[in-house]
């Protein structure tokens, strides 16, 4: 939508309509948030009743409607779209209006949005964090800064990745470029923090010892396919969310289509490891399971499995790794694509809402689980199976969507917040990472 908005600034007004699935996105608090957080510059409809998707007759997310100069509908679209494929319909139908005299060129001005609160911290959106206290070292995802901070656990700014401006740019830290990155990783073996650049979808690599970032997979562009894999600069990706360093393996959640993809570190081979491409909850085994929108990752258990929250399912999933297991995914908690909500208690009855990461707590068994959507923060009971609330709304959070284990702490990045905060395991004791200039 972007795209064509820039192609066509004078001739075509977009109009979004936000019809929520969530009951979170129904509210206008958080649907601003998230149009300033997707940056999008033309005037949204919260339709939060679904009077204008039923008026419209919608029946999928999402749906164009094409209106006229007229005010007539006279086309409409159901599902994603190649802007190659789009362009020629629209700048025909222009070109039709344009002959009879219809098109109006004229501005159409907009009243000023509401401003909102001005962040507590420099970060902007931050998605993702991972907290490395063997080094004393804090890598966070800074989103809407199109950047990657690194602080020391209390907060010192000690090294900037990126520009700041969106772009898809390796080379030097002041140079490189990133557009809304989110998941990372850290390989110590290697000394290298590896990225999930969503927006790019790509996967960016950082060499911390020399500071220079280069892209070891995907191509700049969206996959508009489901692909099984190939030549890692060659094979298109699709909003890559969260990514996890296993045996010399990274994982990747590949949010956009619904799978997990792999590259074993040092080859040029990128492919599909979990996931049929086929958006829903259904176990089984890894090539044949449905996934939807996978975007947390990490290590998990014993022998080495992937644990991920698949967040348009409201669920917690794991997956066996190549070598270790029988190959199969499984659920641990969640049930459908429309069935969630904010309920503690045993895996059949518990509920989450759209839950964006995870992490596991090695020493205790533990998973917690940010459930983005209730802006919680629950784990699960290792002996019970059990959910429970860990940090409740007394905490004030908002849409949190990263976690990290580290320094007996979990660390969440409280994205609308702009923020980093530190709970202690032990007491739950809450602090915010304040970040400091040298």
């Amino acid at each position: 939508m972007r795209e064509l908005e820039a192609r066509f600034p004078a001739t075509v007004v977009a109009i979004g309509v936000h019809s929520a699935k969530f009951p979170n996105e129904r509210d206008d608090e958080h649907l601003r948030l998230a149009v300033q957080r997707l940056e999008i510059a033309h005037p949204v409809v919260n339709d939060a009743s679904f009077a204008v998707w039923n008026a419209y007759a919608v029946r999928a997310w999402p749906t164009l409607m094409f209106v006229d100069p007229e005010g007539k509908v006279i086309g409409k679209h159901e599902g994603e779209f190649a802007l190659e494929q789009m362009e020629p319909v629209i700048a025909g139908m222009l070109a039709e209006f344009e002959a009879a005299g219809l098109l109006s060129r004229a501005p159409h001005p907009l009243p000023a949005p509401r401003p909102l609160a001005a962040p507590i911290t420099p970060l902007a959106f931050p998605g993702k964090v991972h907290a490395d206290a063997s080094h004393d070292r804090l890598y966070i995802a800074d989103s809407n800064h199109n950047r990657i901070v690194v602080t020391t656990l209390a907060g010192d700014v000690v090294q900037v990745y990126g520009s700041g401006a969106a772009g898809y740019i390796d080379g030097p830290p002041e140079r490189a470029a990133f557009h809304r990155p989110q998941g990372l990783t850290l390989h110590a073996e290697t000394g290298a923090l590896y990225v999930a650049d969503t927006e790019n979808h790509a996967i960016r690599k950082i060499e911390l010892a020399s500071g220079t970032v280069t892209t070891i997979a995907g191509t700049g562009e969206q996959a508009h396919s489901y692909l099984s894999g190939g030549a890692a600069l060659e094979t298109p990706l699709t909003s890559p969310w969260d990514v996890c360093v296993v045996d010399g393996v990274l994982y990747i959640a590949m949010a956009g289509n619904h799978q997990l993809w792999m590259q074993r570190l040092g080859t040029d081979d990128v492919r599909r490891f979990a996931g049929s491409g086929h958006e829903g909850l259904r176990d089984g085994a890894t090539a044949g399971a449905w996934l939807a929108q996978p975007s947390g990752l990490t290590q998990f258990g014993a022998r080495p499995a992937l644990l991920f929250t698949d967040s348009e399912t409201s669920s917690v999933r794991v997956t066996d790794l190549p070598g270790f297991g029988s190959g199969q995914v499984t659920t641990l908690l969640g049930e459908d694509l429309f069935e969630f909500g904010d309920v503690d208690g045993a895996p059949d009855v518990a509920r989450l809402q759209h839950p964006l990461g995870v992490a596991y707590d090695r020493d205790t068994g533990v998973v917690y689980i940010a459930d983005t959507y209730n802006h919680k923060i629950k784990r699960i009971d290792p002996q019970t199976g059990n959910l429970e609330t860990w940090l409740d709304e007394d905490a004030g959070l908002n849409e949190p969507a990263g976690l990290s284990i580290s320094d007996g702490a979990l660390w969440i990045a409280d994205t609308n917040n702009h923020r980093i905060l530190r709970a202690e395991i032990v007491t739950r004791r809450l602090t915010m990472v304040e970040l400091r200039q040298p």
